[in-house]
């Protein structure tokens, strides 16, 4: 018996025993040759099984799209889904209980935007880590997670909440100043849950009375978080936007650059060599810009995207000439979460083809994640996919759009 003999046998002995799709499109994008393929796509328990011209079955429920093109489902390397898009009064208020409801409706927003997989660099009390483990479980619609619990920072740094005043003498739970304080931390999200770590290289756009400059945590510290974290397997991820914290954070091992604002010609081959990943999230400054005030973000904080947001996308034009890899990070939860995909039009304008924009949001973040069975539909990966009525290659705003959303062979949007 030949191995397709053999494989057909498999593929027709498990219909009879799990959920089964076939779906029927005008085609797909072939995410590394940017062709789009005329194929049936038979998906069988959550994974595709079959790509090609395939007969119909009684056992299967076919899928009809026949005016859509169908994709990798999306990933987004920098989410905040925890809490309120507000920036106001009200979201200050709010507990960490009312910011985990709020995750509940912003991850299904995500979903439904088709982004099927997101890294969430931050949360307050491991919410994060309950969305996640609700969404697995089936209680909840949301992509899949991977997330960080409490980000790690210095006192008054951008990773500690300081827009109470000195009398509620409030830290954040993820403050550290110290290199073994550092390592106890890690340990701590690592034993709730966590499945990665994030700390702030530098101060922030959004937080009060910090420096976008300035450099945050020592290198002796940054080398304790990145090495307790690699030893239990998991990466980490550095907000820096100052040039001295992201050179830092480089040399001190980090896998990934959050929003890198600052980066030069020296510091972006210094990226390449060390292979750390740069997340630059070049559409958030016109919505912090464009509708701040009336979101009610501060003036210091809207002085600071004044001094930051054009240099950041100059610097990711130069970035990518320069061969750097790039993820698609959007800070979503600054904007409202479910307008992911708007960042698409920006990495082209500024330098990126529509194919290698999509990349960046599949294959390339799939690497960071170190997911290697989703971003490209392709037999064995999880049945990640989503559609769209026009070909994006042409037009990088139809992802803005998403008509088809399957996540896990489940379908969540149609």
């Amino acid at each position: 018996m030949n191995k397709r003999i053999i494989y057909l046998f498999f593929i027709f002995s498990n219909l009879l025993i799990a959920e089964s799709f076939l779906i029927k499109s005008k085609g797909y994008l072939d995410i590394s040759t940017g062709e789009i393929v005329e194929a049936d796509i038979l998906i069988i328990d959550g994974k595709i099984a079959e790509i090609g011209l395939i007969d119909e079955s009684e056992n299967v429920t076919v899928i009809s799209l026949p005016n859509l093109i169908l994709l990798p489902g999306l990933m987004d390397s920098h989410v905040h889904i925890v809490g309120n898009d507000s920036k106001g009064e009200e979201s200050i208020a709010d507990s960490s209980h009312m910011g985990t409801v709020w995750g509940v409706v912003n991850a299904k927003k995500t979903l439904m935007a088709g982004f099927t997989t997101v890294r969430n660099v931050g949360a307050a009390n491991y919410a994060d880590v309950a969305l996640r483990d609700a969404i697995n479980r089936g209680i909840i619609e949301g992509p899949t997670m991977l997330v960080s619990g409490p980000a790690l920072g210095i006192t008054g740094g951008h990773c500690d909440h300081n827009l109470l005043p000195p009398e509620f003498n409030y830290s954040s739970e993820g403050v550290v100043d110290s290199p073994w304080e550092a390592r106890k931390m890690v340990r701590k999200n690592r034993k709730y849950g966590a499945d990665l770590i994030k700390f702030c290289a530098t101060g922030g756009v959004m937080s009060r009375n910090t420096d976008v400059n300035a450099k945050q945590f020592t290198l002796e510290e940054m080398r304790a978080i990145v090495d307790e974290a690699h030893n239990h397997g998991m990466k980490v991820a550095a907000h820096a936007h100052g040039l001295k914290g992201i050179r830092a954070a480089i040399e001190a091992g980090v896998d990934s650059i959050e929003h890198a604002s600052f980066i030069d010609d020296e510091t972006i081959e210094m990226a390449i060599k060390n292979n750390t990943v740069l997340s630059m999230d070049i559409f958030v400054s016109d919505y912090i810009l464009g509708e701040g005030i009336e979101a009610g973000i501060r003036e210091e904080s809207l002085n600071k995207e004044r001094l930051v947001g054009q240099k950041q996308r100059e610097n990711f034009l130069n970035a990518h000439r320069k061969g750097a890899t790039i993820t698609f990070g959007t800070d979503a939860g600054i904007f409202d979460h479910g307008d992911n995909a708007k960042q698409f039009a920006y990495m082209v304008e500024w330098g990126m083809t529509p194919l290698e924009s999509i990349q960046a949001s599949t294959i390339r973040t799939a690497q960071l994640f170190g997911l290697e069975n989703i971003g490209e539909i392709k037999v064995g990966f999880d049945a990640d996919i989503i559609g769209v009525i026009e070909n994006p290659l042409n037009n990088i705003r139809t992802l803005e759009g998403v008509a088809f959303v399957m996540k896990e062979g489940k379908i969540y949007k149609k």
